[in-house]
């Protein structure tokens, strides 16, 4: 047998021929043996042929004959098998025999062998597998500072899905000895593990110094991934951009990793914590209802606010009222729940800024609708939930209260008597008559509040209705117009933006509210846009964009392509 040594140089054409002969039995063995490897246009082709043999080689010739450089040569041919085969076949052991041998037909001018086909490993720091030193389309690198920051598998999955290459090579800076069997389970997933002595930032400072360097080791490199929560890794961050790669800056704040994109600048975010359990729809009403025995416990109070409930369940179940109400009842608000119900719960609506109450609906117990005037906390059950007006002064005081209400609600400036008569009816489970017989004040609505000069009576029609003082006098106008004062400052906006939205959930009892019905309340109010007032101030913002800008004040959630808003805590 001759010696590889003496072989002819690679511009003899009987040495071309004998290299393209070579690579085209290893095509026709690939069809035959593993034609997964071939491209999906390539696989039904009869390479068996003499025609598709001739074509092949003398495509390959084509290639090689006019290339005097040896590496040059060895490119041509790798990436010639590239427009057949698959990317996976350049990690496969039948692909380094074939570099064996296309070597000992190549004289190369230097002993160092090619790194556009054969794998480095000339670097002790930073091993370089085979599978990543090819001409694959691209591949991501994972830097993790592993005494900072721990990554779990979940954590993994969702830092590849970010990513548009393949996370090939993972490596782990650590004191492992300190971590106990940690460097076990970081080799078991596939990481390469660096050794660092002790000291603090010592992981890190490694990792920055292996990273800065990474495009030499790595040439297929085209995203980085640097892990760790230490600040100092923002200049890593930063030097990696200036080589072109694409950068993850990967980060854990409390029980959130964030993660953000150098191309693009937006941060994505992964919750550690694992998603709360949805409950079936009776356990879901007997959450509700412990919460509601709880806070009927600790104020002695039977009704509750439903915004409360809604609060406490929240903090209680780490999800809201309303996601689970949705779930189970598609198109459902959360009053329309309760009122589904009735045989476990008892809504009652009073206007704002009261809301809405709730209370179990117990057989023996006989309910009595909340008065939102009564202190909350009071311990004295019948004193909290019913008032016993026993003067004159008394009643002018609780209607003046109902008129006031409804006047800010409706936006009007009176109120027709029959609306208040009603709504004092409801809170008192009496008539406004029968409490003026009982006080001996005669047994007209009508021709009591005549003679109050707190309230004014105006007729239209048949219809009388009340407003509070007398129209002329500039002190009852005031307080008229109190809720349609003028917005004269950015302060003043927020602050009633504030209340409006702090109102509304209460009076809804969810924990938010859309955009949309907080623009229609603004507007029945005001008899303005919010759009318009916000220009006021700001020419070229919206609502949206006002409450958006306000993240300490305004908590701003896009759903089922509707803008909601909360106020932030």
């Amino acid at each position: 047998m001759s010696d590889p040594s003496n072989a002819p140089l690679a511009t003899d054409t009987a040495t071309i021929a004998q290299i393209c002969d070579r690579v085209y039995q290893i095509v026709l063995d690939i069809q035959q043996q593993h034609p997964e490897l071939l491209k999906q246009k390539y696989r039904t082709i009869p390479w068996h042929t003499s025609h598709n043999q001739s074509v092949f080689i003398t495509k390959l010739k084509a290639r090689l004959t006019h290339v005097e450089d040896e590496e040059a040569k060895l490119i041509n041919i790798r990436r010639f098998l590239e427009i057949l085969l698959l990317p996976s076949y350049f990690t496969q052991p039948s692909f380094g025999e074939l570099t064996q041998t296309l070597h000992l037909l190549i004289p190369q001018p230097s002993p160092s062998p090619s790194p556009e086909l054969v794998s480095s490993d000339n670097s002790e720091t930073l091993p370089s597998p085979a599978s990543v030193t090819n001409h694959s389309p691209g591949i991501a690198i994972l830097l993790l500072d592993a005494e900072n920051l721990k990554l779990d598998i979940k954590t993994e999955k969702f830092l590849e899905e970010l990513c548009t290459y393949p996370i090939q090579i993972k490596v782990a800076f650590a004191n492992w000895r300190s971590l106990g069997k940690k460097d076990a389970e970081f080799h078991s997933r596939g990481y390469e593990l660096i050794h660092v002595p002790p000291g603090k930032d010592s992981a890190d400072m490694k990792m920055a110094t292996v990273g800065a360097s990474i495009f030499i080791h790595y040439p297929n490199a085209r995203e980085i991934l640097v892990c760790s929560s230490d600040g100092g890794m923002t200049h890593l961050y930063n030097t990696l951009q200036t080589h072109g790669f694409t950068v993850y800056l990967v980060r854990k704040q409390g029980d959130t990793i964030t993660v953000l994109n150098s191309d693009t600048n937006q941060t994505k975010r992964h919750s550690l914590s694992p998603p709360p359990e949805i409950p079936g729809p009776e356990e879901f009403i007997n959450q509700i209802k412990a919460i509601i025995r709880l806070e009927q416990t600790r104020t002695g109070n039977l009704w509750v606010e439903l915004s409360q409930v809604s609060t406490l369940f929240c903090s209680h179940h780490h999800t809201r009222i309303s996601h689970l109400v949705s779930l189970h009842c598609p198109g459902k608000t959360v009053p329309d729940f309760f009122l589904d119900y009735p045989n476990q719960f008892v809504l009652h609506n009073l206007p704002e800024p009261s809301g809405l109450y709730v209370t179990l609906f117990e057989m023996n117990t006989s309910v009595i609708a909340p008065n939102p005037s009564a202190s909350t906390e009071s311990p004295n059950l019948d004193s909290s939930l019913h008032t016993t007006i026993q003067s004159k002064v008394e009643l002018e005081q609780e209607l003046a209260r109902i008129v006031k209400i409804i006047m800010a609600d409706s936006g009007k400036t009176s109120v027709p008597i029959s609306n208040v008569g009603t709504e004092f009816s409801q809170q008192h489970k009496q008539s406004v008559n029968q409490v003026l017989k009982d006080l001996s004040l005669g047994d007209k609505f009508i021709t009591f509040l005549q003679d109050c000069n707190l309230f004014q009576i105006k007729k239209s029609g048949k219809i009388y209705s009340v407003t509070i003082g007398n129209p002329g006098d500039p002190e009852s106008q005031k307080e008229i117009q109190s809720t349609q004062s003028s917005i004269n400052s950015v302060k003043t906006l927020e602050k009633i933006l504030k209340e409006m939205i702090e109102g509304m959930i209460k009076k809804l009892g969810t924990d938010d509210i859309a955009v949309n019905k907080l623009k229609k309340e603004f507007q029945t109010r005001y008899n303005e846009t919010a759009d318009a007032c916000v220009k006021k101030f700001e020419p070229k913002s919206s609502l949206i964009k006002f409450l958006r800008n306000r993240d300490t004040m305004f908590n701003m959630t896009f759903i089922d392509r509707d803008y909601r808003v909360a106020i932030a805590k």
